[in-house]
């Protein structure tokens, strides 16, 4: 069987390996590569880019050739460890009766090289084998892979059958002596002739195929007891074959040393260095949290940075997107936490980058890309307010360093202004309508981003942000329900209003669906709870002690709370249907929701604002992470399942690690020796300070049709475009027309009504007629004002709860 093709292409149908990371890494240098590890191996290596995995993995048999083999990964007994916390460079330690197999891996700063230096020690019959996986591209489909002489030396090589793919890899190894290491050597067609067959059929290694594809191939290579492996990507196979041989011409010390004294240096230079609050436990996690956020970023794209370097449940597919993306909430959230650790230059790539990214009428991609094309297609109100938030923390910082943010923050507010408060998504990217958070984040941005448009268009914006805070409970709370009744409160805020909201007095009654649940008959808005309120407390709209927002958490703690050994963890809301099924089985587009720790730093910010102590919550969070302190999406609350690696408390198969967790765990490390969090701009405390404004004015909407409002103030008629009001008080009487003014900053046209001195239960009714068509509406719209302070029952009863 040498020098043979290799038998059974195209391989079984190609998959990802476990999300389940140990640690992922890259060099501070040049170099265009980041790597993954879990369960004691390589997984995915990524190259040029961070949104583009060329290999599953690369690990590990040790075999006697006699019958006996093992292959590491599976045996699970394993130790990891770093020179210190946050420093990418590992040592693992395989542990067998009859060997222990020693690895240490290191990013080569200066080349697109993976290093492993491999020592196995134990028997002396034992041999260790390298197996390699190539997902060139970012698939396991139509992979060619082949074992040839090149200058001398055997080298494993992989590339696509795709001509459009220039990416190729190449693994070759020297001994101690820098001398070519690799011994018998073949590839293979997966489930069929790869190397772990060879080995499951023979145990031992007796194929050598000298080719193999296309399809879902593998590769193999018998290596001395001691080695040092270089794993190189480049533009064709001869380019990455010489960046390997190039980097096995180093001591392996040299790349290593230098990764360390990089990393020492670049951890030194954090503001978390100087927090003396957290024991040594959180302050080592606070290291490899800020480590990951730093590792997420591109090298390409500057202030890119993908949500994971993981596939959720990656074992069960071969999709490529993954988490391999950007999503702008996300990216902010990253952002605001390396501002806080004093990364003041990584902040602003994000911020350039965001504003390379922006659409024409202010709004972001759902998720997109690197270079910014689209992944998903849809809209989602509060990616559109973050990137101003940024932008406010940066000049409060003194941090902009010259970026023009004016542009960009007029067409973002003049989005939110003609399309908000409804959303098409909510955060978690399932349903349309009123999000409390999605309506905080907006709020904030609205006020925060209010510095930066000219004055005109500043009054208008502060006055849209007061109107929608007045009316949060209006729009995203209910009272006196079945539910509230059964756990003894008053009412609490839902997880989201359908759209209708405006003007339906029962649209909290309305059914809501709730994706990713298999046949489930959607219930009504009243029925579910998020803990998306939080945001609300996070922001200074609300007061952690408001009697609705504490009503609010009893509910939320009595539906989505789950005490772990790990610590307390929250469900995103009732219903969820994002996460492993019932018996383990991995998400396939339906499931059951899980708790995520990102949730819990979010509820261990709201402890902080209520005066108590966040340290529970911080500490929980360390507690779910990885071995090497990766923190995932989502912990198993249910009995363990050990087949299937779910323990209570402990990562599932959703993607870890998650960067938006280390984002928040980073954030509320920073914020436990103060009063406030870190990531809301002060002017927005500033203005509202947990309490609910007064308007000025009321706004009507051309997407937001109210129909009640509060007496006392002018309303402000904002269209989309320019017209002649017509409009009258209690069935047209005193009618009157008005023409709309621009206000062409925002795209709006405005026309001021002036109800002041209108009374409560008075009435103004009003159409328009489109000066560009001469067209009448054809539609009478009514809005009804009621005594303050409120309109809604919800209103009424929080102004009465609060009172003195």
């Amino acid at each position: 069987m040498t020098g043979a093709p290799a038998p059974g292409a195209p391989g079984i149908a190609p998959t990802w390996t476990s999300s389940a990371k140990d640690i992922v890494g890259s060099s501070l240098g040049p170099a265009r590569l980041w790597f993954t590890v879990g369960f004691g191996i390589v997984n995915e290596v990524y190259f040029p880019r961070i949104d583009t995995p060329q290999i599953r993995d690369l690990g590990f048999i040790v075999a006697d050739d006699a019958g006996f083999w093992c292959e590491v990964k599976r045996l699970g007994n394993y130790t990891l460890a770093t020179p210190a916390p946050g420093i990418p460079a590992l040592r693992i330690v395989h542990t067998h009766e009859r060997f222990t197999l020693t690895l240490r891996i290191v990013a080569d700063p200066r080349r697109d090289v993976l290093l492993v230096e491999v020592a196995l020690q134990g028997e002396a019959t034992l041999r260790p084998y390298a197996l390699l996986a190539p997902h060139v591209g970012g698939t396991g489909h139509d992979n060619l892979a082949e074992v040839i002489d090149y200058g001398g030396r055997r080298v494993l090589r992989a590339a696509r059958a795709d001509e459009d793919v220039s990416t190729s890899i190449a693994l070759a190894a020297v001994d101690g002596t820098q001398r070519d290491a690799v011994g018998r050597a073949s590839a293979g067609c997966v489930g069929a002739s790869d190397g772990w067959q060879d080995f499951d059929r023979n145990g031992a290694m007796r194929w050598q195929y000298d080719s193999a594809g296309p399809g879902n191939v593998a590769l193999m290579a018998e290596l001395p007891r001691r080695s040092v492996l270089a794993l190189a990507f480049g533009a064709s196979p001869e380019a990455a074959t010489t960046l390997a041989f190039g980097a096995l011409t180093q001591p392996f010390d040299e790349p290593w040393a230098r990764q360390v004294d990089d990393w020492m240096r670049w951890q030194a230079s954090l503001t978390s260095v100087a927090c003396t609050l957290l024991s040594p436990e959180l302050h080592a996690q606070l290291a490899v949290s800020a480590m990951a956020l730093h590792v997420h970023q591109d090298k390409i794209h500057p202030g890119a940075m993908v949500a994971s370097l993981s596939v959720p449940w990656g074992n069960s597919r071969d999709e490529r997107g993954g988490y391999h993306l950007v999503w702008p909430r996300d990216l902010v959230e990253c952002a605001g936490a390396l501002l806080v650790l004093g990364q003041q230059a990584e902040a602003r790539d994000v911020l350039r980058y965001l504003i390379a990214s922006q659409h024409a009428d202010g709004h972001w991609n759902q998720n997109q890309w690197l270079g910014g094309k689209p992944y998903w297609g849809g809209v989602q109100l509060d990616e559109a307010a973050f990137p101003v938030l940024l932008a406010a923390l940066l000049a409060e910082h003194g941090a902009l360093g010259g970026i023009e943010v004016r542009e960009m923050v007029r067409r973002a507010l003049g989005f939110i202004a003609r399309t908000g408060p409804a959303t098409d998504q909510d955060r978690w990217e399932e349903d349309a309508g009123v999000n409390p958070f999605t309506l905080a984040v907006c709020i904030a941005a609205l006020v925060a981003g209010s510095q930066f448009v000219e004055p005109a268009a500043r009054e208008f914006v502060l006055a849209l942000a007061d109107d929608w805070n007045a009316r949060i409970e209006d729009f995203t709370a209910v009272t006196d329900s079945a539910l509230a009744r059964r756990l003894g409160v008053a009412g609490y805020y839902v997880r989201v209003a359908p759209a209708t909201v405006f003007g339906d007095e029962r649209a909290l009654q309305r059914r809501v669906p709730i994706k990713n649940r298999a046949g489930d008959e959607a219930p009504p808005a009243d029925e579910q709870v998020s803990t998306d309120a939080l945001q609300l407390v996070r922001f200074g709209l609300r007061a952690a002690d408001d009697p609705l927002v504490r009503d609010t958490v009893k509910v939320i703690d009595a539906l989505l709370r789950v005490d772990t050994p790990s610590g307390p963890a929250w469900r995103r809301y009732n219903g969820d249907g994002y996460g492993e099924h019932a018996n383990g089985a991995p998400f396939d587009g339906t499931g059951c929701g899980r708790p995520w720790p990102l949730l819990t730093g979010e509820r261990g910010h709201y402890e902080l604002l209520a005066g108590r102590d966040p340290m529970p919550y911080l500490q929980a969070m360390a507690d779910m992470a990885s071995a090497g302190g990766m923190l995932p999406e989502q912990v198993w609350d249910e009995a363990p399942i050990p087949e299937r690696r779910l323990y209570p408390g402990r990562p599932t198969g959703s993607a870890m690690p998650l960067a938006w967790t280390h984002a928040e765990f980073v954030k509320l490390a920073l914020s436990c020796h103060g009063t406030r969090p870190c990531d809301c701009p002060a002017s927005v405390w500033q203005r509202y300070g947990g309490r609910r404004p007064a308007p000025g004015v009321t706004v009507w909407l051309e997407q937001a049709p109210l129909t009640r409002a509060a007496a006392g103030v002018d309303t402000l008629v904002c269209l989309h475009e320019p017209a002649l009001l017509h409009w009258g008080v209690d069935g047209w009487r005193n009618a009157a027309d008005l023409h709309t003014e621009p206000l062409p900053s925002l795209g709006l046209h405005v026309a001021r009504l002036p109800t002041a001195a209108l009374r409560g239960a008075q009435a103004v009714d009003f159409t328009w007629r489109r000066q560009t068509t001469g067209e009448w509406l054809g539609v009478d719209h009514r809005l009804v004002f009621a005594a303050t302070p409120g309109a809604s029952p919800a209103a009424r009863l929080r102004h009465r709860r609060a009172a003195p």
